[in-house]
């Protein structure tokens, strides 16, 4: 059974190279119907915080994809424990009393990389026991072979076939001084007690793999397929971070300024990865029937914004496109709750609710649209743009709304063709041209020099809003 996870450390919130990990395992297991499983990667409690832990589950919730199973590795201590002191049991660990700071993993000595401490990588077992005993504080430390192992291969989904020089690597630690595991140790053991079969992250990690296919062989298990994903990079060229440049890299800030969660979805597969036939608008299933690793490119991909605008102009684009085209009753929940956070009433008819969004969508960008450019269309408290003010102010404009106005309020039907029948009439009538009025109505019912057609924006309105506001002109 096809098993894959997403294992997010608490340390900040949701990077957005992390949500595309995500959202690759996603559909990486749903293409082949498997098994996706979150592990909060948790066992390093010094840099963990509540707030960064539940910053990732908003995120997470916010892509709206879900997963089947969820674990947490610091409530798995023991598992990793016992795989660690497995591998100590083998021979194919040690322990390094190395005072102060043996905690590190990598140290550096003059003349290249430190890689290993003969005097405690060569101590006797019977030596070691009694040390430990003692209460002597060590690490455990991977007793990375030398001279009976050259190097360590696997294959790549993305990359192709890897491999490194058991001579440049170092005898990484498996536990801590204090006990607890490392990230190598505790991931591995976790990928192994979950049966995980595919480790689809970050090409940051691939350096990370000839360490824990050294575990995976040392506890006597299967590799796992590993498929390592491009970076994700600034304009620049540099490695999207957190710490330079902030709010960019946060999915939440995509979610704060008005995305639907699928656009954005959409958006974040498309860096790195293609459907190979030119596609850019896809619906989810659309994502899932396409997704395999040889559509993931090896070239890093650039996310666009600048310090003027922090979301990049394609996520942009496909946000309006998804926004204009998805269809309407899966669109209505998400306008429902910007109009609700905006202090906006809902239509109480289901009916006019929908029509009006049908209306309204086709120029709007963003969610947030609904609650500013289309607020007029839920609420009487609204600005008249000064673009709008112009098109009221020309000569008899307001004087003509006010005339519409009864005679609309007299008219049987309200309905776009039975307004339009009786501007038109009017223009006529009075000898001026349509589009007076057509554009003086448009700008006293929303506040907005352009739209959609003025006479869906009266039925959009409703009869009553309408004439009331032509006669306030």
């Amino acid at each position: 059974m096809l098993r894959v996870r997403f294992a997010p450390s608490p340390t900040g919130y949701l990077h957005i190279g992390s949500a595309r990990t995500f959202i690759f395992n996603w559909l990486y297991a749903c293409h082949h119907k498997g098994t996706m499983i979150l592990r909060i990667d948790d066992t390093d409690v010094e840099r963990n915080t509540v707030e960064a832990l539940e910053s990732i589950f908003e995120g997470l919730r916010w892509l709206d994809l879900g997963w089947d199973e969820e674990y947490h590795q610091s409530q798995r201590l023991e598992l990793h424990r016992k795989a660690a002191w497995a591998c100590f049991e083998k021979a194919l660990a040690y322990r390094d009393f190395t005072p102060a700071s043996a905690d590190l993993e990598e140290k550096s000595r003059q003349g290249g990389p430190w890689l290993f401490n003969p005097g405690m990588r060569e101590i006797r077992r019977e030596e070691s026991d009694r040390r430990a005993v003692a209460g002597e504080p060590f690490v455990l430390r991977f007793r990375v072979p030398r001279d009976s192992r050259g190097e360590v291969r696997f294959p790549d989904a993305v990359y192709g076939e890897q491999s490194k020089a058991t001579a440049d690597i170092e005898d990484f630690a498996l536990l801590r001084s204090n006990g607890l595991p490392t990230y190598h140790m505790a991931s591995c053991a976790d990928d192994l007690d979950l049966e995980i079969s595919h480790i689809i992250r970050g090409q940051d990690h691939l350096s990370n793999t000839f360490k824990h296919v050294l575990i995976f062989e040392a506890l006597g298990a299967t590799l796992p397929q590993f498929a390592h994903l491009p970076l994700l990079i600034a304009p620049d060229g540099s490695k999207l971070s957190k710490r330079r440049h902030g709010p960019v890299v946060s999915v939440l800030t995509y979610r704060d300024a008005g995305f639907l969660p699928h656009a954005y979805v959409n958006f974040l597969c498309l860096l790195g990865w293609s459907p190979k036939d030119n596609r850019e608008q896809m619906t989810r299933q659309e994502l899932i029937e396409a997704f395999s690793f040889e559509g993931i490119n090896r070239s890093n991909a650039v996310v666009n914004f600048s310090e003027q605008d922090p979301l990049d102009p394609k996520a942009a684009w496909l946000n309006a496109q998804h926004l204009r085209t998805m269809p309407v009753d899966e669109l209505l929940p998400h306008v429902r709750t910007v109009l609700e956070a905006a202090g906006l009433g809902v239509p109480a008819d289901p009916a006019a609710f929908r029509h009006t969004v049908e209306v309204i969508r086709s120029r709007f960008a963003t969610l947030k649209d609904f609650a500013t450019r289309g607020r007029a269309y839920f609420s009487d408290d609204f600005e008249i743009l000064p673009e709008s003010i112009e098109k009221l102010n020309q000569p008899g404009a307001r004087e003509l709304l006010g005339e519409l106005a009864g005679r609309l309020e007299l008219s049987a039907d309200f309905t776009e063709q039975s307004v339009e029948q009786q501007l038109r009439a009017l223009a006529a009538e009075r000898g001026v041209k349509a589009g007076l009025l057509i554009n003086a109505s448009r700008a006293v019912l929303t506040g907005q020099p352009v739209g959609p057609s003025a006479f869906a924006v009266f039925a959009a309105i409703g009869r009553e809003r309408a004439i009331h506001r032509l006669r306030k002109a």
